[in-house]
């Protein structure tokens, strides 16, 4: 049998996955395997930053339910991955990062270009690899994706040595992974499963809290189809906006921080919480002792490490969403609810998701428009801060995997090359970024990778030249002293397209909101859509840290 170099090895392997994309970028110990790619029939993407790498890999995850995969050289091009790399970690998105490493006898003498990638990386990746010995390539290679993508999904690091991307073997890639130890559980325990189903039906204030984990384990229609036969209000996480379509009447929009008024007041009241794929992080919570006193907690969730972990947990069942709802639905009837329904209908009407509808140029009314321009078609990925948030407010979501949001770590210039990834992964979908004037100069020399390959991707930029979030915080908590949050001098992100070669729109006047939007969307090249809204609008509701969620300012009639 012919031998093939490691850098060979990686490519045959890649193909065997049916890896039709990479995001990445050169360097010196990854020249070997760029050799490779330049005849290779995978579509590489170059991002003018590894961070844009990693980022456009995770969209392209998201949006496809396929791992991502991006690569980089050692030393700087692997450190510039971790942002991205933590942010995939946090929202369990199935990724796979390449790095080039220093020859293997370089290892731990401080050479050129050398850092301790598989130590920076661990508390930050479902696993990672150190590749020592070619043999040893094609198997921890197939062994990367199957835990990138079961179970939990997450990242895996793979740092492949220069030498061992030169050295040759033979290639025999495995038709299976077989992984001591790691066996994720799928199927529910019956007998769990049958103790949830007659909590539910003998509940009287039952909501159900989908997170996540609804929209990767494809748990969508069996979630609508609990939801309806039982005749359960539900709520869901931000990342699990589109799990559940939310132009239904049970549905009561995203809870906690920055979720709906009713939302927050029935989970509070609630008797009874069947919580899916989502973990309970702070943001839903708020003060924990005080999180649904009524409640008892129904949680099912693939990852066994996230049961009790910040709430209480009087069922647990461990699974995977789509297999537990499947036998679940089998059980549950319809919940006697129309009192429940009844009281939620009236926190709806006092505190609707609303917004002051003058002649100003407010973000919310932006996204609105979006909203009703794209007919609620589009993918959305945001950045981070108040446009994440009004993103997640005013733009209704009715599908999942349309709504890309660095939702755990909270990472600033996600959005743009998120959306590049998403185009990349959904050709024929609009997809639109929506950012802040802070967020989007993160990773703004992306215009490159998006107007290079003819990606028309729309950016709506929310331009109040302040930190918006960070602002509001210093407003609210910190006597309006906005120290450092003034981005004095704003660009013209107009003359900045332009430079790169995309379009750019200014728009100063909410009459020319509509007009924008729908001339950017037909524009076939990215565009930024630089919108001048009010520089000190909130996002509201809002609950303060430290409280219980019930505790909301503004929304209340």
């Amino acid at each position: 049998m012919t031998k093939l170099s490691g850098a060979k090895i990686l490519i045959e392997s890649l193909k065997k996955e049916k890896v039709d994309i990479m995001f990445g970028y050169p360097g010196g110990s990854v020249l070997p395997i760029f050799d490779v790619l330049y005849d290779a029939p995978i579509k590489f993407v170059l991002t003018r930053h590894e961070q844009g790498a990693a980022h456009a890999a995770d969209g392209y995850a998201r949006v496809t339910g396929r791992p991502g995969v991006c690569i980089a050289t050692s030393g700087p091009g692997a450190t510039n991955l971790v942002t991205g790399i933590a942010t995939a970690y946090m929202d369990s998105v199935p990724l796979v990062a390449i790095t080039g490493q220093v020859k293997t006898f370089l290892i731990g003498n401080d050479a050129f270009q050398e850092a301790d990638v598989t130590g920076i990386t661990r508390p930050i990746t479902k696993h990672n690899y150190l590749v020592k010995d070619v043999r040893d390539l094609a198997r921890i290679i197939k062994e990367a994706f199957h835990i990138a993508s079961t179970g939990r999904p997450g990242p895996v690091v793979i740092d492949i040595p220069v030498d061992v991307q030169l050295h040759e073997t033979e290639f025999h890639y495995p038709k299976e992974a077989d992984i001591r130890g790691y066996k994720p559980t799928y199927a529910g325990h019956i007998g769990q499963i049958k103790r949830a189903a007659k909590a539910i039906n003998a509940s009287r204030r039952p909501i159900i809290y989908a997170g996540g984990g609804i929209i990767i384990s494809a748990a969508s229609n069996e979630l609508y189809e609990f939801a309806t036969k039982a005749n359960i209000p539900i709520t869901t996480t931000m990342l699990g906006l589109g799990g559940f379509p939310e132009t239904h009447k049970l549905s009561l929009g995203m809870l906690g921080m920055h979720g709906t008024v009713y939302a927050n007041h029935a989970i509070m009241d609630s008797d009874l919480i069947i919580a899916v794929g989502a973990r309970f992080d702070d943001r839903v919570t708020g003060k924990v002792d005080e999180f649904a006193p009524h409640a008892k907690v129904i949680h099912i969730d693939i990852d066994p490490s996230s049961v009790s972990k910040n709430i209480k947990v009087h069922i647990p069942i461990v699974g995977d969403a789509k297999s537990v709802l499947q036998e679940l639905n089998k059980l549950v009837g319809k919940v006697d609810t129309k009192e429940w329904l009844a009281k939620i209908e009236t926190w709806k009407k006092k505190g609707p998701l609303t917004f002051k509808d003058d002649d100003k140029l407010r973000p919310q009314y932006v996204v609105k428009e979006i909203y009703e321009a794209t007919k609620g078609e589009a993918i959305i990925t945001t950045e981070v801060g108040q446009n994440q948030m009004w993103a997640a407010q005013f733009y209704t979501y009715t599908k999942p995997r349309t709504f890309l949001s660095s939702g755990g770590l909270g990472t600033m210039g996600y959005g743009f090359p998120a959306a590049i990834g998403a185009q990349m992964g959904m050709p024929d979908k609009i997809v639109f970024d929506i950012a802040g004037d802070g967020s989007i100069q993160m990773n703004i020399q992306e215009l490159a990778t998006a107007v290079n390959n003819k990606l028309p991707v729309k950016v709506a930029i929310m331009s109040n030249c302040y930190l918006g979030m960070v602002r509001q915080w210093q407003e609210l908590f910190y006597k309006r002293r906005y120290s450092y949050t003034h981005l004095e001098g704003c660009p013209d992100f107009v003359k900045i397209a332009e430079s790169y070669g995309a379009a750019g729109i200014r728009v100063t006047k909410k009459k020319d909101v509509r007009p924008a939007i729908e001339k950017a969307l037909a524009i076939n090249k990215p565009v930024f859509l630089d919108f001048r809204v009010e520089e000190e609008e909130n996002v509201f509701p809002m609950v303060p840290a430290g409280q219980a969620i019930n505790r909301m300012i503004g929304g209340m009639a």
